[in-house]
């Protein structure tokens, strides 16, 4: 089974991961599809996303990585994955994610959206708070992977 983890990874925390690593063990090929959202100007470039990623994940061998535009249903449609992984990390998260599913679903009911809920240690995390706490020097190594720190650190010096 293959299931479809999209988000834009801006940057990549240790919450992605976990999410990443238990849908590795519950549904064996995941598939984290990096969106290219033209609207935002992110931290990081696509191309650096995407090898953050493929860096903090090359222990697993069941993970592809990809760039996607666009919906997130035609990208799961694209890449043969039924399910759509998404995290909560608290109550707050779940109204917005729903209303995600349900958009999803209503543009094509072939595919299912699973929640998982994060680990409680990485339940604080989001990426912009991350960014935050790198912008004024805090210390990040218990919230990104190695190689993710060090690109922050760069960034913001």
């Amino acid at each position: 089974m293959k299931i479809l983890y999209p988000g834009t990874f801006d940057p990549l925390t240790n919450g992605h991961l976990d999410l990443i690593q238990r849908a590795e063990k519950l549904f064996g090929n995941v598939v984290v599809a990096v969106l290219e959202n033209t609207n935002k100007t992110p931290t990081f470039d696509l191309n650096k996303r995407i090898l953050q990623i493929r860096t903090s994940l090359s222990h697993l061998s069941n993970i592809e990585v990809i760039s996607y535009t666009g919906l997130t249903v035609d990208c799961a449609k694209d890449v043969k994955a039924n399910i759509i992984l998404r995290g909560l990390r608290a109550m707050s998260d779940f109204e917005y994610e729903l209303q995600i599913a349900h958009t999803n679903k209503s543009l094509n009911t072939e595919i299912e959206t699973i929640f998982l809920s994060t680990n409680t240690n990485y339940s604080f995390l989001s990426s912009s708070l991350v960014k935050e706490v790198a912008k004024f020097g805090g210390e990040i190594s218990h919230m990104v992977p190695l190689c993710v720190e060090k690109d922050l650190k760069e960034y913001f010096n």
